[in-house]
């Protein structure tokens, strides 16, 4: 219990300031303007039986500019305020007369505690919140006033210090939402550009590859890897400007991805890519259908990229009234790869995110490799 305490009390402590504290701006000096404005006429025409109005009127002149800056440099302003609270009392007590009228104004002498909740470092809000309870207690120590109105006044201040506190946690729950959200969208942005300019690069190394390899020997078939290589390349390119209008507009494509699901299907350099569809898939939604593809699309370039002497890789999808179903299978003889890639990561957390599951692995020992994704036809809420 004790190490949950001093642990707590570390972290408060360690708190750095809000980051989003602002300057002054026009609404606040129009504020001070005003309260100053209220002051005077408090003092020189409705409270006029005020001990000490005009030296009270001088100290709460004195301290209220600071809250100018009561965000950036909270602070300051609780110190410029405790000096001027305890200099009145100084003057008053060296003179033995009572001590000076508070003025009805001076209420906003509560954004003090809830600036200091609210923006100021853990350790500077502990330091200035004690400074304002000492100064404030012993006002009210100084004053002939009832107990009940002691404890009113201590309440008020700690609701001052809570608002503060809470809107500061609403703050930082806030940034961790956006946190959250560029993280999700790198992440998205990560998977968007290795499923796709990913696959269609190693299909350009793949074709690159064997024109050199049959350049000398057969024209013909170097002249057909470069029209792949050229194929391969408007697509990436179509692909990447697809992503980067995805990342300006927030909209998702237009175009149904499975459209281009049959375009896997190849018989160039590499393995026989052959796809089946099995079924009607017009009904799935927008998202599911983009997952899908992508999967399929991912799955396929591994086993172009790392499948040792593969020479065919089936695609296949079927639906039923629960589910859609792909499976990828190719005929190698286990993986050229290190295995610390993203792409299976990246085809389960798609699948995870939209409510389905995805299992990869070998046929056999050393035998073909299956990826197997069910997702649901509509997205999981």
């Amino acid at each position: 219990m004790l190490t949950r305490v001093r642990s707590l009390v570390l972290s408060v402590w360690r708190l750095p300031a809000a980051p989003d504290a602002r300057p002054a701006g026009p609404f606040d000096y129009a504020f001070v303007a005003v309260a100053a404005v209220v002051a005077v006429i408090e003092v020189a025409v409705l409270r006029t039986d005020l001990p000490f109005r005009w030296l009270s009127l001088a100290g709460f002149l004195a301290w209220l500019p600071t809250l100018l800056v009561r965000r950036t440099m909270p602070l300051l302003t609780v110190s410029v305020f405790a000096a001027a609270m305890l200099a009145l009392l100084v003057v008053t007590s060296t003179t033995a007369a009572p001590a000076p009228g508070d003025l009805n104004t001076a209420v906003v002498a509560l954004l003090i505690p809830y600036s200091l909740a609210r923006w100021a470092s853990g350790a500077g809000a502990a330091e200035g919140l004690t400074l304002f309870f000492v100064v404030a207690s012993i006002s009210l120590a100084s004053q002939d006033v009832s107990a009940a109105d002691r404890i009113g006044g201590t309440a008020v201040v700690v609701a001052a210090v809570a608002l503060g506190a809470a809107g500061r946690a609403r703050s930082m729950l806030r940034s961790r939402q956006l946190d959250d959200v560029r993280r999700l969208e790198r992440e998205r942005l990560a998977r968007d550009l290795h499923d796709t300019v990913a696959h269609h690069l190693t299909a350009i190394a793949i074709s690159a590859q064997a024109g050199l390899a049959v350049a000398d020997r057969q024209p013909e078939a170097a002249a057909d890897a470069l029209r792949r290589i050229d194929e391969e390349a408007t697509r990436t390119l179509a692909e990447t400007r697809k992503v980067l209008r995805m990342l300006r507009t927030d909209d998702e494509p237009r175009e149904r991805p499975l459209d281009d699901l049959l375009g896997l299907a190849s018989s160039g350099p590499g393995p026989t890519v052959e796809v089946a569809v099995d079924g009607d898939l017009d009904d799935l939604s927008p998202t599911v259908a983009a997952a899908l593809q992508r999967i399929a699309q991912e799955a396929v370039a591994n086993a172009r990229r790392h499948a040792r002497d593969a020479t065919f890789v089936q695609v296949r999808v079927a639906s039923d009234q629960d589910c859609v179903e792909l499976v990828v299978t190719d005929d190698g003889r286990g993986s050229t790869g290190s295995g610390d890639g993203f792409g299976i990561a990246g085809m389960t957390e798609r699948a995870a995110l939209l409510g389905g599951r995805l299992e990869a692995g070998s046929l056999a020992p050393l035998v073909g490799w299956r990826v197997t994704a069910h997702l649901p036809l509509e997205e999981a809420l």
